[in-house]
C-alpha cells in the first residue's frame, strides 16, 4: 500500500459543515485503558495480538500491507526515540473512506495526538477539533483552512506537517484507520453490544436509550455516526465511538478468530501506519505499562465564520497549554 493510494493533491471537495455551539471541557484521568477513541484500533489490536502469541508470519503479513512512509519532515529519529525506551508520539487519524458505501478519500474525521512515556507508565491523548483553524504549510493557497482538510489536499504527509506546525511537538509515527475496515473488524468478531446513552434515529437504524443492543458493522457504524441530533455535538458522537470500540477489544481479546488470517487482512485492509513489526513489538514489550494509565484531553476552540465557513480557533494560550501538555508528556 503506498502513501499516493491514500492521497491525491487534486481531491479536493466543496463542503459547509453545520456547527453547534457547545463548548464542554472533558479532561479527566482514564481508569480503564481501552476506554479510547476509535482511531487507536489499529495499534491496540496489534498490541493485543502480540501478546495473544498470534504467529509471527501472520503478523508479518499483517504489518508489512499496512506500512507506508508518510514523508513528512521528522523533527527528530524515531527509531532512536523507541530504541532507547524515550517517550514517543503517535498521530491518530480517522477517516470516513470506505464507511456506509462511501468512496470518496474523504478528510480526518478524527484527530488525536498521542504519547506514550514508559518512564511514568502514562499514555496521554489530546484530541484535535476537526475545524481547527489553521494555515497549511505545504498549501498556502488554500489557507486558512479547516486541520481535517490537510489529509485531502496532501494525505498524511500534510496533516503531520501542519500538527507539527501548530503545535510545536514532534510526531513520531502515525496510523490512519477507515471506517469501512471497522465494519468488516466488527463482522468478524460477530457483532459487538452497547447500551445507548440516549433514543435516536440514524442510517435507517433506531437505538433506545437505556437499551442494550447488539449490533453488526453496519449498524455500528450508524451508532457511532451520529452528530447533529445529540445534544453534546461531536463530543457525544466521540463517547459513542469509544463505547463501539470498547465493545470490539473486550470481545477481540477473548474471541477465537482474532487468530483468523481474514480477521489480521480485515485489519491490515483498513489501516495505513510507518509502524513496522519491530516497531510494534518494541512498544508491546518497552511500552505496554503506559496503557496502565491514560489522560485524555482535548484543545478547545472558539467558533469563527469567514466566507461562510464554520472554523474553530484555538487561541494562542490553549495551544500554548496543549503544546505544554505534550511537551511533559515527552520530557
Amino acid at each position: 500500500m503506498s502513501e499516493n493510494d491514500w492521497s491525491s493533491k487534486n481531491s479536493v471537495e466543496k463542503y459547509h459543515h453545520h456547527r453547534h455551539h457547545h463548548r464542554h471541557h472533558h479532561r479527566h484521568h482514564m481508569k480503564r485503558g481501552w476506554k479510547i477513541f476509535w482511531s487507536i484500533l489499529g495499534v491496540l489490536v496489534a498490541l493485543v495480538l502480540i501478546f495473544a502469541g498470534v504467529a509471527w508470519h501472520n503478523l508479518s503479513v499483517t504489518t508489512s500491507n499496512m506500512y507506508s512512509t508518510s514523508g513528512a519532515n521528522a523533527k527528530r529519529n524515531a527509531k532512536q526515540v523507541l530504541a532507547q525506551r524515550k517517550p514517543v508520539s503517535i498521530l491518530l487519524m480517522g477517516t470516513d473512506t470506505g464507511a456506509l458505501g462511501r468512496t470518496e478519500k474523504g478528510r480526518t474525521d478524527t484527530l488525536m495526538l498521542m504519547t506514550l512515556n514508559p518512564k511514568t507508565d502514562t499514555t496521554t491523548i489530546v484530541s484535535l477539533p476537526r475545524d481547527m483553524k489553521v494555515n497549511l504549510p505545504g498549501y498556502p493557497e488554500y489557507s486558512p483552512s479547516k486541520i481535517n482538510a490537510a489529509y485531502t489536499y496532501g494525505g498524511v504527509k500534510e496533516t503531520i506537517n501542519t500538527v507539527q506546525k501548530e503545535f510545536n511537538v514532534p510526531v513520531d509515527f502515525y496510523l490512519l484507520v477507515n471506517m469501512g475496515g471497522l465494519e468488516k473488524a466488527i463482522n468478524k468478531v460477530g457483532g459487538v453490544d452497547v447500551v445507548s446513552s440516549l433514543t435516536f434515529e440514524y442510517g435507517g437504524y433506531s437505538f433506545q436509550k437505556g437499551k442494550k443492543v447488539h449490533l453488526n458493522g453496519k449498524q455500528a457504524l450508524a451508532f457511532s455516526r451520529m452528530r447533529h441530533e445529540d445534544p453534546n455535538g461531536d463530543y457525544g458522537r466521540q463517547q459513542r465511538q469509544r463505547l463501539i470500540i470498547a465493545a470490539l477489544l473486550k470481545k477481540s481479546v477473548s474471541y477465537k478468530t482474532i487468530l483468523n488470517r481474514s480477521f489480521l487482512n480485515s485489519l491490515s485492509d483498513s489501516s495505513q501506519t510507518d509502524l513496522n513489526m519491530h516497531d510494534m513489538i518494541t512498544l508491546a514489550r518497552k511500552y505496554s505499562g503506559a496503557r496502565d494509565h491514560i489522560v485524555q484531553d482535548h484543545a478547545e476552540g472558539d467558533n469563527d465564520d469567514e466566507g461562510g465557513t464554520s472554523f474553530q480557533v484555538v487561541n494562542h494560550d490553549e495551544r500554548q497549554r496543549i503544546t505544554n501538555l505534550l511537551e511533559k508528556s515527552l520530557e
